[in-house]
């Protein structure tokens, strides 16, 4: 088991002083051509049996000269804390993809991608303002049919939920097809965010997943998946759809 005791903010050492590595990979974040350690460490505020983890910070050991650099997560407790490295900017050096489960019941998730080239750690991914910035109306219509509207992209996506079973639908629609009465239903926040080089030339994208969900949070719908790359500055979105339950 390995921790560390130096690694902690000043008036904010944990109770038992140790900060334990949750996560480790070795790559080429800076741009120099040698290979950097990047770590994320935390504490486990409920001994090593509990799997929730608190405290999480990114640390960036410079593989030349040795220097660790730290880097505070807004987002820093939660489970299963992981890092991805890969290029996401196309400058041929590995960025930091961060992922972090809440464990809450809507299963959302802390994502960031930070650039450390240079020394310099930007981040140029926020899971909280892709969540601002994607918003959705979900509405039931007659025949059985829900429609997703992506307002920011414009788009309209119309679910058949057939599927979902005579008891299910009968509670909501007359047996016309009619809605009993006018239901709203919601897209959760990000709950899953995935490197993939869909062009297989080396930069990753970001393929994004959101779950639509019907009346109650357990009443799953399907999901919408959002494609994203870099443009020079931000990722913005080149592909989205709705995907429902096989």
């Amino acid at each position: 088991m390995y921790y560390y005791d130096h690694f902690y903010y000043q008036n904010e050492i944990p109770a038992d002083n140790k900060f334990y590595v949750l996560d480790s990979k070795q790559g080429d974040v800076n741009g120099d051509g040698i290979l950097d350690d990047v770590f994320l460490i935390g504490t486990r505020p409920y001994g090593t049996e509990s799997p929730f983890r608190d405290n999480i910070t990114l640390v960036i050991q410079d593989g030349k000269k040795g220097r660790y650099i730290r880097v505070r997560l807004e987002s820093n407790a939660g489970y299963n804390p992981t890092i991805f490295l890969g290029d996401f900017t196309g400058d041929k050096v590995d960025d930091i993809l961060i992922s972090i489960d809440s464990g809450g019941s809507g299963a959302i998730g802390y994502y960031y991608v930070y650039s450390a080239l240079n020394n310099q750690p930007k981040k140029i991914f926020d899971y909280e303002k892709f969540n601002e910035e994607y918003k959705y109306e979900v509405n039931y219509r007659n025949n059985y049919k829900v429609e997703v509207v992506s307002k920011n992209l414009n788009k309209r996506y119309i679910i058949d939920i057939r599927y979902k079973g005579k008891e299910y639908l009968s509670e909501i629609y007359d047996a016309n097809g009619k809605l009993k009465e006018p239901i709203k239903g919601d897209v959760m926040a990000l709950s899953g965010l995935y490197p993939i080089d869909f062009e297989r030339d080396g930069t990753y994208e970001l393929y994004a997943i959101q779950r639509i969900i019907g009346r109650y949070n357990a009443d799953g719908l399907g999901y919408v998946q959002t494609s994203l790359k870099w443009n020079g500055s931000r990722f913005i979105p080149f592909s989205q759809n709705v995907a429902i339950f096989g």
